[in-house]
């Protein structure tokens, strides 16, 4: 019996050893690794619009969380520029993003994020704007918070459904939005957001052409430098996915690197449902066999691996019209998740 337990023990050292020095060996990699976790907010304190509205309760519990020493919170630009370049970012990058111009960004996002210093971005549509619409800002107050170091980024003029136009009219949509930002601001947009995170291969293409460094998705999951840097995740904060335990699981997410995705293309036409699939290319990720992806319209689904970093996903159900969200994720070191999100659109 003395033997036993002792074999256990030494068993169980050994087994503990291991499993340390695998998330030891995945925590230094992911500190070579430059990602970031974005966040994407709407409105501020406008409880009449839950599902895109923060109460300022949850949104000061967000802030006071940042400020910590635990997380770098970093201006989309630099974030995206050292994407690009390949460069080493400090654990726990936070970026912050508001979409759509919300006259309580103003009124009571702005003050709390100035006083901590903390750099965000706006997105911008630009045809409220112009109708003076009372409940958005206007370009006055756009200048100012430009002048005052925010960065402004572009969202169309009219916040269309760009998978459903034509060439033609993605670029006027583009050609309208850019001409008022030059107008009221004095300069282009170089970041961009798709209305309602709908995104194509052709959209992207045209998006980069007009000169924008990176384009942001509404689809969950960490950036890193793997991603397609035209179709950026984000994570949503609002009422419902708001909580400080939310914040906190997302802020202290790790990227899912991956290649060889299926299918290219977010819009769903000749397969439904789609073949999808990716290939792991994080060497020192353990335990992929644990890898769990859930879809949103229908819950957890089937993930086939074939052979040691391919994985399939098989849903039942065709995907409705509309959009349609796949999360992938993987347990890491530190109570961490790595994260990986699409969003699909079926018209």
């Amino acid at each position: 019996m003395h033997n036993l337990k002792l074999a256990f023990f030494l068993f169980t050292l050994i087994f503990t050893a291991g499993l340390n020095a695998v998330f030891w060996r995945s925590s230094e990699a992911r500190a070579e690794e430059p990602s970031a976790v974005v966040l994407m907010y709407h409105r501020f304190g406008e409880e009449q619009f839950p599902s895109t509205n923060i109460t300022i309760k949850q949104f000061e519990s967000h802030l006071n969380e940042l400020k910590s020493n635990s997380y770098n919170v970093m201006g989309l630009p630099e974030i995206v520029l050292s994407l690009k370049n390949k460069k080493k970012l400090p654990d726990r990058t936070i970026g912050i993003s508001i979409d759509d111009a919300y006259l309580s960004i103003y009124t009571k996002a702005w003050p709390r994020l100035k006083a901590l210093g903390f750099p965000f971005t706006v997105f911008v549509a630009t045809k409220p704007i112009d109708q003076k619409n009372k409940n958005y800002m206007s370009w006055e107050q756009l200048k100012e918070i430009s002048e005052a170091g925010v960065t402004i980024g572009s969202q169309t003029a009219n916040h269309p459904h760009l998978t459903y136009l034509d060439e033609s009219n993605v670029k006027r949509e583009l050609n309208l939005s850019n001409a008022r930002f030059l107008e009221k601001l004095g300069s282009l947009p170089q970041l961009f957001a798709y209305p309602y995170g709908e995104a194509s291969l052709k959209t992207e293409k045209i998006v980069e052409a007009y000169g924008f460094s990176a384009a942001f998705g509404q689809h969950s999951g960490v950036i890193s430098f793997a991603e397609n840097i035209f179709y950026l995740p984000r994570f949503t904060m609002n009422e419902t996915y708001g909580s400080l335990s939310r914040l906190k699981l997302v802020a202290n997410a790790l990227p899912l690197p991956v290649a060889d995705i299926t299918p290219k293309d977010h819009v769903i036409s000749d397969y439904n449902p789609p073949l999808m699939g990716f290939t792991v290319t994080g060497k020192e990720l353990a335990y992929l066999k644990h890898l769990n992806c859930f879809a949103s319209h229908e819950g957890q689904t089937k993930v086939e691996q074939i052979g040691k970093r391919r994985f399939e996903i098989r849903v039942k159900t065709p995907f409705p019209k509309g959009r349609t969200r796949l999360n992938c994720t993987l347990f890491g070191p530190e109570n961490r998740w790595h994260w990986l999100g699409r969003q699909f659109f079926v018209p």
